[in-house]
């Protein structure tokens, strides 16, 4: 099927992003695949397979393109002190969608 051939999908990404979310299953739990996504479209990574947004190391990665994604992370990493200052450091907007305590903390 259409949604399953990597590069046509990651050629309809590049136009735009968002139509990752047609893509298969299998896709969107491939780790490489979703970072060349995301390094399109952060915005893209609502998309992504739970367990990537579980994955701290592909979180940070994919965090850097739009840090307002900080919004699809797993609820642990909403409430990692370290990754939320990250990302908050290159767009304050992300604040937003962190843990309730770390909103708290100033």
């Amino acid at each position: 099927p259409l949604k399953a051939d990597r590069e046509l999908v990651l050629e309809a990404v590049r136009q735009y992003g968002w139509t990752v979310q047609w893509a298969s299953d299998p896709l969107k739990a491939d780790r490489a695949f979703m970072l060349e996504v995301v390094r399109q479209d952060g915005r893209a990574l609502a998309y992504a397979a739970e367990p990537l947004k579980s994955d701290r190391e592909f979180m940070l990665e994919a965090l850097q393109q739009d840090g307002v994604a900080l919004a699809s992370a797993a609820e642990p990493l909403k409430a990692d002190r370290e990754l939320v200052l990250q990302v908050v450091r290159q767009n304050g907007g992300a604040l937003e969608y962190a843990a309730e305590p770390l909103k708290a903390d100033r």
